[in-house]
């Protein structure tokens, strides 16, 4: 298919690959990151990982290297943006995984490359986001007590040192407002659910996306559903993440075992 020309440094500022592998892969795993969150939550996925799945990270702009550039605060341009800077990657198989917003974001980009008629994920992992059909026009942010700082406090993924240092902390802010204006302006419905397997992913402890509202994922597709309730928060704590990436290499070596035997 024919590629876009970007200048040389666009990949390197969207697409992070920890830990690059210089041994061909039969996968690509594109990583999508919280509101308020980077690349880097993703940093030790290619060791987590087998050489048969590289896992790609997309650093949005606003955040770590890309600080400078101002954050995308409607999904729809995000999406177009992304569209553009992936179609060179897009000529071999990928699957997504996104977690929180990165898992609204995935979905939103997999019905903006179906309606393109471009080449489509294998698979969607999507983790601690509730389903579509689950929201009833409020956030949990929203109308919180102590403003957006008391919301990111409390949600406990932010590291302490972050917290304790006020300059930090407000450099933070506008970046995750960004992030949730996105999500907050998102009235997205599709007409048909997509056709590829989505497996999800909860924290049993987590309030802001408990297990039973990330079942509604399962009318966003015609194909398999899977719903995974894990021992973790709305952070995944190390054990957590393990599984999530155990689970993602077992449903690929399905995915390729199968399509060997046809």
């Amino acid at each position: 298919m024919a590629t876009l020309a970007h200048p040389p440094d666009c990949d390197r500022r969207w697409f992070k690959r920890f830990g690059r592998r210089d041994a061909p892969t039969d996968i690509t795993l594109l990583c999508f990151h919280h509101a308020g969150g980077s690349a880097a939550i993703y940093r030790q996925w290619s060791r987590m990982l087998p050489p048969s799945i590289e896992p790609v990270a997309v650093q949005l702009p606003g955040r770590a290297d890309r600080f400078n550039e101002p954050a995308f605060d409607r999904m729809g341009p995000l999406v177009d943006e992304l569209v553009e800077m992936l179609t060179p990657l897009l000529d071999r198989p990928f699957a997504c995984y996104g977690v929180s917003m990165g898992s609204r974001v995935a979905w939103a980009l997999t019905h903006a490359l179906r309606a393109r008629s471009m080449p489509m994920p294998t698979r969607l992992f999507l983790a601690c986001d509730i389903a579509p059909r689950h929201h009833d026009g409020t956030w949990p942010w929203e109308g919180h007590a102590d403003g957006l700082e008391g919301y990111l406090r409390g949600m406990g993924g932010t590291p302490p040192e972050v917290l304790a240092q006020p300059e930090l902390l407000s450099a933070l802010l506008p970046t995750l407002r960004a992030d949730l204006t996105v999500l907050s302006t998102h009235d997205f419905h599709p007409k048909e659910p997509l056709d590829m397997p989505i497996r999800a992913f909860a924290g049993i402890d987590d309030l802001s996306a408990p297990p039973d509202q990330l079942s509604g994922w399962e009318a966003e597709t015609t194909a398999r559903f899977d719903l995974d309730v894990l021992r973790s928060g709305h952070f995944f704590d190390a054990d957590a993440e393990r599984r999530v990436t155990e689970t993602i290499e077992h449903d690929l070596a399905r995915d390729r075992g199968a399509e060997e035997r046809r």
